[in-house]
């Protein structure tokens, strides 16, 4: 990774446009996916956090952004508050069946639903760098670009707009999911005095009037036998009778001790590989090829092992390690779920200042009837807690794109509270709100202030930083070198898709 004084990483990227249209894997369609697309040869975790907050994400070291307003399915950036999360009767019911299949060792009958159908072989037009500037970038020499660029402000301040990593452009829903449904309900109770008979008090749950009876009869009891000592329990609290289980309690539920089988997670770094992940390859890759040739119906020669490392095992963000982030550092790793000792299943997900995003999932067919998309799912939320217990701004679950024109792909939505970015201002607005709009219309935006716009829009496009020559410098210096480049309506474009904080950090390479 290219660096200067400070210690100071840059990313290094190379941007391709998006003007060519190319099959979608979701609608089949042969020309209408339009997506902008970088190749990126390094890249910084706070970078690719900016950037998937802007609607970009990899596939491999390919980093796209869907065209939102002229692709034929518009994939939104979904996000999942992990720490109000809580497992609905479906997920709870996949985790049943998990339990199940561990404490007895059946396999359920038939398809399971709500599984993913993303395919890392359908991205839009992934192209390859340039063939001169790996080398370059190798040996790339640092110059002094404070003095061509004195007012380029630090990334930590702009870290520090965003307080508690949110972007500092967030649309905070007019209430909380959670807190309207609250009201929803609260409003929709009857009241004492009110209904058929007003004489009448309101209903009563039988568990609650059997603890109630249970509590008088241990009062009745210590008072008889005349023990002041004791202390008559306190009744409980409603709201603490009704405090829903944590998912990490239903996790554990499913993971049964003395069962047949063992259900073991592991976490290794896929880059740089570990290595665990590097004596795991083979078996881990096999998985993958079985479940590309039953789930996506691919040939056999086509999930080869080069395709593999290409999208699931490479990628752009360098290990990085900070006295406040979690025990195992941030960058890209692959979570391996093994049944008895034994590959059944992958999980690739990216550790972010902010998150955990979701990159792909693939399983032995063999298990296809367990869920373990939703598993997988799960787990990855309860991980976000863990994690977020050692570093509390991360307290996101990223779940790639969602698809509402695409009724396959809107299981993402069941994980809430949850939100959507809008394609226009990249604010983010709870998909309760957002659902009404994507029934009306494919695209939308979001945000409803008409006056809001990009607040992070690059307004000078001199102060985009490129490397060439081996030597970084604003873009402005770049073209008094160039005279006559033809280059900066490209440059503008790029640097609006990337916003300012990024277009003043990352390295855009020009040959």
């Amino acid at each position: 990774m290219l660096k200067m004084a400070g210690n100071k990483s840059y990313t290094i990227v190379e941007y391709f446009g998006g003007d060519s249209g190319y099959r979608c894997g979701y609608c089949k369609n042969d020309k209408g996916n339009f997506s902008h697309g970088m190749w990126s040869h390094t890249m910084t975790v706070q970078d690719y956090q900016d950037l998937i907050d802007r609607g970009w994400r990899r596939s491999g070291k390919y980093v796209y952004k869907p065209k939102m307003n002229k692709t034929c399915c518009p994939q939104y950036t979904i996000r999942c508050h992990a720490l109000k999360f809580q497992p609905s009767k479906s997920h709870k019911k996949v985790l049943k069946k998990i339990s199940k299949f561990i404490s007895k060792g059946e396999l359920p009958k038939g398809p399971a639903e709500g599984e993913p159908m993303d395919s890392v072989c359908d991205q839009a037009g992934q192209r390859e760098p340039s063939n001169a500037c790996p080398s370059q970038v190798q040996r790339a020499a640092i110059t002094d670009i404070q003095k061509e660029l004195p007012e380029c402000p630090a990334a930590t301040e702009a870290r520090k707009e965003a307080g508690d990593g949110a972007p500092a452009d967030s649309v905070t829903p007019r209430k909380d999911p959670e807190s309207v449904a609250g009201e929803r309900a609260t409003a929709g109770a009857p009241r004492a005095g009110m209904g058929a008979d007003p004489g009448r008090p309101p209903c009563r749950k039988a568990k609650d009037l059997r603890k109630e009876r249970r509590l008088q009869k241990e009062q009745n009891r210590q008072q008889s036998e005349g023990d002041a000592s004791i202390v008559s329990p306190t009744p409980p609290n409603p709201a603490q009778t009704t405090q829903p289980k944590p998912l990490e309690d239903f996790i554990n539920e499913s993971l049964p001790d003395n069962s047949p089988h063992r259900l073991e997670v592991r976490l290794v770094r896929s880059n740089p590989p570990s290595p665990q992940f590097k004596a795991s390859f083979d078996a881990s890759y096999q998985v993958y090829k079985l479940y590309q040739m039953a789930i996506h119906k691919d040939p056999p020669d086509k999930p080869s092992e080069s395709q593999f490392r290409r999208f699931l095992c490479d990628s752009p963000l360098e290990a990085e390690h900070s006295p406040d982030g979690p025990e195992a550092g941030y960058g890209s790793f692959h979570q391996q779920y093994l049944l008895d000792g034994r590959i059944v299943a992958v999980g690739v997900i990216d550790i972010l200042p902010t998150c955990v995003s979701s990159v792909y999932l693939y399983y032995h067919p063999d298990f296809a009837s367990l869920s373990l998309g939703s598993y997988s799912a799960l787990r990855e939320i309860a991980f976000t807690r863990q994690l977020q217990k050692q570093s509390p701004k991360l307290s996101f679950y990223y779940l790639g794109f969602y698809i509402h024109s695409c009724p396959k792909m809107r299981y993402k939505g069941q994980y809430r509270p949850s939100d959507l970015l809008c394609p226009e201002t990249y604010a983010w607005v709870s998909i309760e709100q957002c659902i009404p709009q994507l029934e009306n219309s494919r695209y939308a935006r979001f945000n409803q202030d008409p006056e809001a716009g990009d607040a992070r829009v690059l307004k000078e496009v001199g102060r985009a930083l490129v490397l060439y020559r081996r030597a970084v410098m604003p873009y402005a210096a770049y073209s008094r070198k160039r005279k006559g480049s033809s280059d900066e309506a490209e440059v503008q474009q790029y640097a609006d898709l990337v916003g300012q904080d990024c277009a003043e950090r990352i390295l855009l390479y020009r040959a």
